[in-house]
């Protein structure tokens, strides 16, 4: 080889080094029963591989429980009747009025089209609030994606739909169905917060501000909290933030929807 050839000899360049994706180390079944005990971990674990449908379908499957168990104790009509009287717009209708309504809401095909509003619902808010975190963690300078987000808000709300469905499903089987204060039962039988100092129908507003400060909703912000900093990649502070805007959101939507249907 002569001088000449050494100098236009170039050696290849080393093949671009590709990272492999991280594979996940649960089981999607492994995930919605670990995240009662090692959160922190689950997400983790989210964030090498996003995975929210069986937990989300477990949560609509506990509300529906609930759903069905109260309806089958109350009774349709009853229910349905409670909440027109309790409803400031129709409070004062004719009697006769109260009791076509009546009839509508309580015949099979409201009846069917109130058991499929609750998933149909549930999905779309899963989808709003998976959204509402995607945004929120890539603003306050995260690294996250639709479906990153969306587990989040799915596997944070999973555990206190279990705990919702076993404290209501408890109280009502042991209560008596004359003693159920069904003007106050959207958020269901167990008030586990300073709402149940107030009542419903004398102080609809202040009732549904306090109603976001129970047990269950706090359980929530704790877990949504944990995922944001594992699989958005957040400091603790910058997390809190994104679940705290995000629940004053909701928390105006109550006060809201309390002020102008009472």
């Amino acid at each position: 080889m002569t001088e000449s050839d050494s100098q236009e000899f170039q050696p290849p360049p080393p093949p671009e080094k590709i990272d492999a994706p991280e594979t996940a180390q649960m089981s999607e079944i492994g995930t919605v029963t670990n995240i009662f005990i090692e959160p922190g971990k689950v997400f983790e674990d989210l964030n090498r591989k996003p995975r929210f449908l069986i937990a989300g379908i477990l949560s609509i499957i506990c509300m529906m429980i609930f759903q069905v168990a109260f309806i089958q104790k109350i009774g349709f009509e009853k229910i349905a009747r409670a909440r027109i009287e309790s409803n400031k717009g129709m409070a004062d209708m004719p009697k006769e009025q109260k009791e076509t309504i009546i009839a509508q809401q309580t015949g099979p095909i409201a009846q069917t089209i109130g058991y499929v509003v609750l998933p149909v619902a549930m999905i779309i808010f899963f989808l709003i609030g998976g959204l509402l975190y995607w945004l929120g963690a890539n603003a306050l300078g995260g690294r996250a994606t639709f479906g990153r987000g969306l587990a989040v808000w799915i596997y944070s709300g999973w555990p206190s739909a279990v705990l919702f469905l076993i404290a209501n499903l408890l109280v009502l089987f042991l209560k008596d169905p004359a003693d159920i204060d069904l003007t106050s039962t959207q958020q269901g039988l167990v008030q586990a917060g300073p709402a149940m100092l107030v009542g419903a129908k004398s102080q609809p507003v202040l009732h549904a501000l306090l109603s976001a400060f129970d047990l269950f909703q706090i359980i929530g912000w704790v877990l949504a909290a944990i995922g944001l900093q594992k699989v958005a990649k957040l400091k603790a502070g910058s997390a809190w933030t994104v679940v705290i805007l995000i629940a004053l959101i909701g928390i105006s939507l109550r006060v809201v929807g309390a002020l102008i249907f009472g």
